[in-house]
């Protein structure tokens, strides 16, 4: 979850590594530091500062560091030890032999540390990243180069990681390593210059030619390139490709934020991906990332869906998509409870990550076990080159772009988007999707980004709607059939953003308890679109407002019946049944929003949030 970012060329690394680490804050930011290598044989010089990115530029300000042409820049999201300016990245050994900036963690680092303490190690943090220090300054002490005590570091440490680490001896050098699913290390490929990082947006303002370890593989960089290898110190070939993504796309201007930027990017992500995919005319569909999972599409029986947070809602949805368009049995599976189970499955199962990143923990540790037991697998994924991308048989790739705001937003949308395309290619490779079929289906995907678009024009509705919730504590949100997820969603959203206590619940179920919480200070969200069984949510609602609470709708467009049933009402265009999530969710997003910047959160960076979950 925390951000590495690694420079060494002919600029000066510190402004580098700060605009990295400015990339990479929504990926924690409880704290932030850099260690910056000067002259040969002299200690770095680390400057490390509880808090955001700011507190680190003062101090860097304050006291500017020595001239560097390498350094590490590293910000948190605590694991052990509280944040505070000792716990801060970078780590360093007892001499300032090594820095160490690191995302993961060290499962055996207490007996670690009584081991190394006992051999007369000082420790000046609470965190288990410092013993990696230490290990690796035993090795340089032993006589080892960098890489090779970075290979034997790694091989005590129990656990999932990613580290990046320097040396003076080393003048310009900087090595990292992937173990486990704890995170990527991506190589930027510059001109006279080489940078590592974990997420390809402290990359792109420098190059799009790029490179993604794999578990147990090491790197070494110099300004003249890159050296890999695996752990055991065999050679190892990891190609460079040149990602898509543009760079523009992090920025946030002209948006207060980044969320509002990406909740208003939907239609051009939403297009991206769509074209991406399909074609209209004449219909047609082109997977063409399936490869080695595309000749399972007829063999297999059912379907297992996993992800985590937004991508699981996301997988929920395309459940409905491979039952009613594939016919074939599907169910869906929270990764982090899929890994521990002994769930039946081989080869007659396709199973279908999403993960927006390639790199949470979870979704990667779920597919290991799948890949274990024989079965076939398919990722959804944002990130082109990432590990679910490596280690699936095949993917369909979103195009959303770089998505910044720790909430998720473009990239659910065009998740459901491709699964879609994905249950279409399934039903026409076992001949239930006959050509007319694919056409209407594709024509109306096609058709989404315009009708999303029209909702984005009527943002402010979502805002008056909002100024009813902005003091409230708690919420209700109800759906049935493919609205359910989207209440999850829209659940999790107001959580995220605006601290409010939100429930998802299906409908039917709310008269099984959550009935007794409804009072006139407990506010219900009803998911009411016509294909969202509608009739059976006129009952909820009606049930709610018996007992005097405050229902605010959703509703299909023209249903005034229902607008004039609820307290308040948010319409979404005509769309078609299997469809209609993609118009149900933008509302929530949008009042989820409004909610935070009423009550005065931080919308892009939640507290206690990061971006991408590499960690248990």
């Amino acid at each position: 979850m925390c951000g590495i970012i690694a420079y060494t060329g002919s600029r000066e690394a510190a402004p580098i590594l700060i605009a990295g680490l400015r990339d990479l804050e929504y990926r924690g930011y409880d704290s932030a530091g850099v260690a910056l290598q000067g002259e040969a044989n002299a200690a770095s010089a680390v400057a490390k500062r509880r808090g955001r990115i700011a507190e680190l530029e003062t101090a860097l300000r304050e006291r500017p560091p020595p001239s560097a042409h390498t350094g590490i820049g590293h910000t948190r999201w605590a694991t052990h030890g509280a944040p505070s300016d000792a716990n801060a990245h970078p780590h360093t050994g007892c001499d300032g032999a090594v820095a160490v900036v690191h995302n993961g963690i060290v499962e055996n680092y207490a007996a670690l540390r009584a081991e190394l303490a006992g051999r007369g190690h000082a420790f000046a943090s609470e965190t288990d990243t410092e013993t990696i220090a230490h290990l690796i300054e035993d090795e340089l002490e032993a006589g080892r180069d960098l890489l090779a005590a970075l290979r034997a570091a790694c091989a005590r440490l129990a656990g999932s990681q990613a580290i990046v680490a320097l040396s003076p001896r080393e003048p310009g050098v900087a090595v990292g390593a992937r173990v486990g699913n704890a995170g990527g290390v991506v190589v930027g490929y510059g001109e006279g210059e080489m940078l590592l990082a974990s997420d390809l947006a402290a990359l792109l303002p420098h190059t799009r030619r790029v490179a993604f370890l794999a578990d147990r593989q090491v790197v070494r960089v110099t300004a003249a390139g890159a050296s890999y290898a695996s752990l055991d110190g065999a050679p190892a070939d990891v190609p460079a490709h040149t990602v898509a993504l543009d760079p523009a796309g992090a920025q946030r201007d002209p948006y207060e934020t980044f969320m509002l930027k990406e909740i208003m990017e939907q239609p051009r992500a939403l297009s991206d991906t769509i074209r991406g995919l399909t074609r209209v005319e004449p219909a047609g569909l082109h997977l063409d990332d399936l490869g080695r999972a595309r000749p399972w599409l007829t063999r297999i029986e059912r379907v297992l869906l996993v992800g985590m947070g937004t991508s699981l809602h996301a997988a929920m949805v395309g459940r409905w998509y491979f039952e009613q368009i594939a016919g074939l049995p599907a169910d869906i599976d929270n990764a982090s409870e899929f890994r521990y189970r002994e769930a039946v499955l081989g080869p007659e199962t396709l199973v279908v990550s999403v993960s927006q990143s390639g790199e949470t923990v979870d979704v990667l540790e779920a597919m290991n076990v799948a890949r274990a037991r024989g079965a076939p697998q398919i990722t959804i994924c944002n990130t082109p080159g990432s590990q679910t991308t490596r280690v699936a048989e095949g993917a369909v790739l979103t195009r959303a772009g770089l998505e910044r705001g720790v909430a998720s937003s473009k990239t659910f949308t065009a998740s459901i988007a491709a699964l879609f395309a994905l249950a279409l290619e399934t039903g026409r490779a076992r001949g239930r999707v006959d050509d007319g079929t694919l056409a209407r289906h594709v024509r109306d995907l096609a058709a989404m980004p315009d009708v999303t678009g029209r909702q984005l024009e009527a943002f402010g509705e979502a805002e008056a709607a909002a100024e009813r919730f902005r003091e409230t504590r708690h919420m209700l949100f109800l759906g049935r059939g493919p609205a359910l997820p989207i209440a999850l969603e829209g659940a999790l959203k107001m959580k995220e953003l605006s601290y409010v206590h939100a429930e998802g619940y299906a409908a039917g179920e709310m008269k099984h308890g959550p009935i007794a919480l409804i009072d006139r200070d407990f506010p219900t969200v009803a998911l009411a679109g016509e294909h969202a069984l509608r009739a059976k949510i006129v009952s909820n609602i009606e049930q709610i407002r018996a007992r005097g609470g405050e229902v605010l709708a959703i509703v299909t467009e023209g249903d005034e019946e229902l607008t004039a049933l609820a307290d308040a009402a948010l319409t979404v265009p005509r769309a078609p049944a299997l469809l209609e999530p993609l118009t149900a969710i933008v509302p929530l997003q949008a009042l989820a929003y409004a909610t935070a910047r009423l009550r005065g959160c931080d919308i892009d960076q939640p507290r206690n949030l990061a971006k991408t979950v590499t960690v248990e």
